[in-house]
């Protein structure tokens, strides 16, 4: 009976994060205006915005054809490449926490629009976490690994040139991949404004 309900609740909860995804505005269709100051937390931070508004474009009206490409067999899909940057994500997300992240023994599989609407919102979370921060305070960040009793710590240096920067790699692939499936993205996308031409 007990297992019935969780199994129940579990897809209740699925299908409002796809009601969610279908009806409210995602997260990064713009970048908002930068921040009055240079200090770390702000620089990181508006990094985070530059992949976010990125990843917003570069996923945004794909198609299941899209989703399905791959450029070589052994090569990743268009959909593996967005599990594998929400993956990513939330190590994001855990690090200025310095929470662990625990990759699950059985992930949870996610359509298209749930995986758009929970990575763009860890990395929205993820901004607003770092913005403001001080060098000091960031000092306690930490990407932190854990599988099952083992635990790996990095400060948030490796986060930067790590999963910050994978993203961001990964992100172009995407915009790669779909151009050669035939459904480049949106050309009025200025990422150097932060927003599309009119």
């Amino acid at each position: 009976m007990e297992k019935r309900f969780f199994v129940l609740l579990f897809v209740i909860l699925a299908f409002q994060i796809k009601i969610q995804a279908q009806q409210m505005e995602l997260p990064y269709k713009e970048i908002h205006d930068y921040p009055a100051n240079y200090s770390p937390g702000n620089l990181i931070s508006r990094m985070i915005d530059g992949l976010g508004f990125r990843y917003y474009w570069a996923t945004e009206g794909l198609t299941e054809k899209d989703l399905a490409f791959r450029p070589s067999e052994d090569g990743r899909s268009v959909f593996e490449t967005m599990e594998h940057i929400y993956v990513m994500s939330n190590n994001i997300l855990l690090a200025p926490d310095a929470k662990p992240y625990e990759r699950p023994t059985n992930p949870q599989k996610f359509s298209y629009e749930e995986l758009r609407l929970l990575t763009l919102n860890n990395l929205k979370a993820a901004s607003e976490k770092v913005l403001g921060k001080t060098s000091e305070e960031m000092e306690h960040f930490k990407v932190i690994f854990k599988q099952g009793e083992r635990t790996s710590e990095f400060p948030y240096w490796n986060l930067i040139n790590g999963m910050l920067a994978d993203c961001i790699h990964h992100t172009g692939q995407i915009v790669l991949m779909r151009r050669a499936n035939g459904n480049p993205q949106n050309p009025n996308v200025n990422v150097f404004l932060g927003k599309t031409k009119e």
